[in-house]
């Protein structure tokens, strides 16, 4: 499922939503989302899962090409743990 995908889910199950106004609600979801993980902060969804920023520290690796040792910068990425009852549904 891709955002156009939910969008459309969303306009079927509600008929009375316009697609436009389920778009704009969709998107100022995720910017929220986004904003408040740029800020380092947690976004938890009670009965889907939690965002959280993990930071990977400054590593070592090789370039697969050359074989080369490279320095990889430290980093900031977005970590999902899904709740008990989204696992239970999947299984």
């Amino acid at each position: 499922m891709n955002k156009k995908d939910l969008i459309e889910n969303i306009v079927l199950k509600n008929p009375t939503l316009t697609k436009k106004s389920v778009d704009e609600i969709v998107n100022t979801i995720f910017d929220d989302m986004a904003e408040t993980l740029s800020k380092g902060e947690t976004v938890d969804i009670f009965g889907f899962g939690k965002f959280e920023v993990t930071e990977r520290g400054e590593r070592d690796g090789i370039n697969p090409v050359t074989m080369e040792k490279i320095r990889i910068k430290a980093s900031k990425n977005v970590k999902f743990r899904p709740s008990k009852s989204l696992k239970d549904k999947v299984n």
